[in-house]
């Protein structure tokens, strides 16, 4: 833990800004187009292998998807081999540790993930490498340097070797690295392509309201530019938790104040959301990664009609994405106002007393006519409500029970099991899958942690 709130030690500081000089020094060689070889890294030696993603496009991912799963039985399941190369990792190179958060439980489950999606989809090399280039692009934040993937690749040797024993086939080993390698140079392809933006955005919180003992909803203000679209989510780390970082939903749309909000709920003890909703402080300094996310209103959704459905703190995104659409069609964003087809919410909670932004939806509803509210509570029905709006039962199905869907556009925002269960009763009553926006959870990065709470 560190000592104070507003730094998370001058270690590691400095650590960051030599990260910032470098990436300084890379971008000034792309742009006087000085050749094509890397600016050597300041922490430690690069390897050529990690150059260029061009010297894996002849790799023959299909082939060694079947070595490995040939193999897969005497290093699974994975928790052994990974623990095995955290050890090795550590070991060898003290220094990393300070890469990684204080708990490693999300990072061994998250590489976990990875493990298991590279392998199930290494014959789709186009696919993989797209995956990677973008986690590339947000473990910057991190301090992930080319270097620390070499170290890694050499820990996993090592820990496959000790993990599988005496019947380990040295071509199999070899397989894993090019599997490895394959999607450590889309990373490192994706972290050089975003070289002209920060690694991350420092903010003051400005607003910390406790709307339930398990929830906040916090404003901060980033103190640079930060350019995020309605609907997007931001990766957010704690002084309090260095290198714990987790994903939450902006619920806020970009403005003149350059603020953003967010509606936290606390999902367990000693985690990045406790210590936001409990230990967080007007004036605290957070730190968030680069946006990301599909899940936001085109220019040409204006005069469409729309479903939008959230559950619990899912309502964050929408929420924004309703003021967007609010700006669009009065014109508050520059242009004259646009024709705004009807939108149709339903907001789910366990009871009337978990809705923690009653205000602001009444508000909503209030203000726009085309806006049709349906409250929907899990406790059955609500005794003695007269509430034409109130809906009852899970979600889905009121969702389902309550209209047409086959033409709307819809976004679906909350914990994954509604998400799941919302969009399956939507595209069953006839709405096209490509009609539904939402974001999945991310499978995991292959290094420090970073991962999406379970209820946005």
């Amino acid at each position: 833990m560190p000592s104070g709130r507003h730094a998370v030690g001058t270690v590691g500081s400095e650590y960051h800004a030599l990260l910032a000089r470098h990436d300084a020094m890379r971008l000034r060689q792309r742009i006087l187009g000085q050749g094509r070889g890397p600016v050597p890294d300041l922490t430690a030696a690069s390897h050529d292998s990690h150059d260029s993603h061009d010297s894996y496009d002849s790799h023959d991912g299909a082939a060694d998807q079947r070595l490995i799963t040939q193999y897969l039985d005497l290093v699974t399941p994975f928790g052994d081999l990974i623990a095995r190369l955290y050890d090795e990792m550590f070991a060898r190179w003290p220094y990393l540790r300070s890469l990684f958060p204080a708990s490693m439980d999300f990072q061994r489950a998250h590489l976990a993930r990875a493990f298991w999606y590279l392998i199930e989809n290494l014959h789709r090399p186009a696919e993989v490498a797209a995956y990677f280039r973008q986690l590339g692009h947000d473990h910057r934040k991190l301090g992930v340097r080319p270097a620390h993937y070499e170290a890694f690749e050499a820990a996993l040797c090592a820990a496959l070797r000790r993990t599988a024993g005496p019947r380990w086939v040295e071509a199999v080993e070899e397989a894993w690295v090019r599997m490895l390698r394959f999607a450590v140079a889309s990373m490192v392809e994706g972290a050089d392509a975003a070289l002209a933006e920060p690694p991350c955005w420092q903010g003051t919180v400005t607003a910390h309201e406790r709307r339930r003992p398990d929830l906040a909803v916090l404003r901060v203000r980033l103190h640079e530019p930060y350019p995020y679209r309605a609907g997007q989510f931001a990766a957010v780390e704690s002084p309090l938790l260095p290198q714990a970082w987790r994903h939450y939903s902006l619920a806020s749309t970009p403005g003149t104040d350059g603020e953003v909000a967010f509606h936290i709920r606390r999902t367990g003890p000693g985690g990045v959301s406790e210590a936001l909703v409990n230990g967080t402080r007007v004036g605290d300094i957070l730190r968030l990664g680069p946006p990301h996310g599909t899940m936001t209103l085109q220019d040409e959704d204006r005069s469409r009609d729309l479903l939008m459905v959230a559950g619990g703190t899912g309502w964050a995104p929408i929420k924004a994405l309703l003021e967007d659409w609010s700006g669009r069609r009065r014109g508050t964003d520059g242009l004259p106002p646009r024709p705004a087809g009807r939108v149709h919410l339903f907001v789910g909670a366990r009871s009337r007393a978990d809705l923690y932004d009653a205000t602001a939806l009444d508000r909503l509803a209030a203000r726009h006519d085309r806006l049709r509210v349906v409250r929907v509570l899990d406790e059955a029905v609500v005794p003695g409500s007269d509430d034409p709006a109130a809906g009852y039962g899970p979600l889905a199905e009121a969702v389902a029970r309550h209209g047409r869907w086959s033409h709307h556009l819809a976004f679906v925002s909350g914990p994954a099991a509604m998400v799941g269960a919302t969009v399956a009763r939507l595209t069953a009553a006839g709405l096209p899958a490509d009609q539904i926006r939402h974001d999945p959870a991310p499978d995991g990065p292959l290094t420090p942690a970073a991962d999406r709470c379970d209820d946005r």
